[in-house]
């Protein structure tokens, strides 16, 4: 290989110079604005986002909108500052089109997981701050995000549900109704005054203000078991009160039945046994 002669040597570093003179301003230039945009870009979703909340915007559509938003303007930002350091933006548009379809054929549960975000926004079978039961968890609705419903459990635990199962799985919201029935069954025994028990749990029911007159409480017989009768009472109460009703009536109960004399049966079994007779 022929070598190159001094002044070859001197036009290429001539040449790498100038072009390097031009490209280092353009290069500043282009991460000045990247980190200015993407500063201006923080702003501007914040600033949406106070709009949204002093529109009383529904908190569900806010924080998918906001992350739609928040991952437009940053590709909107990165394709600009690829266009200032001399990337053509068609070619770089292409580039990522290409590359989206690939992706796209890989992550296909990536993008039903979107869908299944949007289904969940357009037909609202739950809300944030909704109890709902899916995918074998329950849990306080907390975010939903493009791709997956973020929810905390009732003892704290946090739990990641993609969106795509979400929106084609069977949900149900234990929030959206105001009003829930409490359903409880007592068991008494064959030789206990029937009703006595029942006007006791009439009474602790109507003592209790959380419940409710309209529908009326019922208190019926529901079952002659093998060793109990079984009263049923269904209650209606408001949704925030369901559980702390729930458990008092049980308790209430108990002490009551112990008061009045009335047995609560519980699974036993009785053992006989016979001595045989001596043969002579």
């Amino acid at each position: 290989m022929d070598k190159l002669s001094p002044d070859q040597l001197q036009s290429l570093y001539d040449t790498a110079l100038e072009k390097l003179l031009v490209f280092l301003p353009q290069l500043f230039l282009a991460v000045l604005v990247l980190v200015v945009g993407w500063w201006v870009v923080r702003r501007i979703v914040k600033v949406v986002e106070a709009g949204l909340q002093r529109g009383s915007a529904d908190a569900t559509l806010s924080r998918f909108l906001l992350s739609l938003l928040s991952m437009g303007l940053k590709a909107l930002l990165l394709i600009s500052v690829a266009s200032m350091i001399g990337i053509a933006t068609t070619s770089f548009v292409a580039v990522l089109g290409a590359a989206g379809l690939a992706i796209g054929l890989a992550l296909q549960g990536s993008l039903a997981n979107f869908a299944g975000g949007v289904l969940i926004l357009l037909f609202r079978p739950f809300r944030v701050g909704d109890f709902i039961e899916a995918q074998g968890v329950a849990g306080t609705v907390k975010e939903i995000l493009i791709f997956n419903t973020i929810m905390k459990t009732p003892d704290n635990k946090r739990i990641i549900v993609p969106n795509g199962p979400l929106a084609n799985d069977n949900i149900t919201n234990f929030s959206a109704e105001d009003r829930r029935r409490v359903d409880l069954v007592f068991g008494i025994g064959y030789d206990d005054d029937l009703k006595r028990a029942k006007a006791v749990l009439e009474r602790l029911i109507h003592e209790d203000e959380r419940s409710q007159d309209d529908p009326a409480p019922l208190i019926v017989i529901s079952e002659l078991a093998d060793s109990s009768v079984n009263i049923t009472t269904r209650t209606w109460v408001q949704a925030s009160d369901y559980w702390g009703f729930r458990f008092d009536l049980i308790e209430r109960v108990k002490l009551a039945f112990d008061a009045e004399g009335i047995s609560i049966p519980y699974p036993q079994q009785d053992v006989h046994l016979h001595q045989a007779s001596n043969r002579q």
